[in-house]
């Protein structure tokens, strides 16, 4: 079963995704590494979903 955390995670690292992209086609430096920071940010609201759902299905 997937949670919120998972989900908003991913959408999280979405919008980084085409954050950074968009810095580096414009040549600006800060887009990109604002779009570092929320791919990096979503990775690790994932992850903590992730776990968040192991528990859950160990109990």
């Amino acid at each position: 079963m997937v949670n919120r955390d998972q989900v908003a995670g991913l959408a999280k690292q979405m919008k980084g995704s085409v954050k950074q992209a968009a810095g580096k086609a414009t040549g600006n430096r800060r887009t990109q590494v604002e779009g570092a920071a929320d791919k990096l940010a979503g990775k690790v609201q994932k992850a903590y979903g992730d776990v968040k759902d192991k528990v859950k299905r160990a109990f």
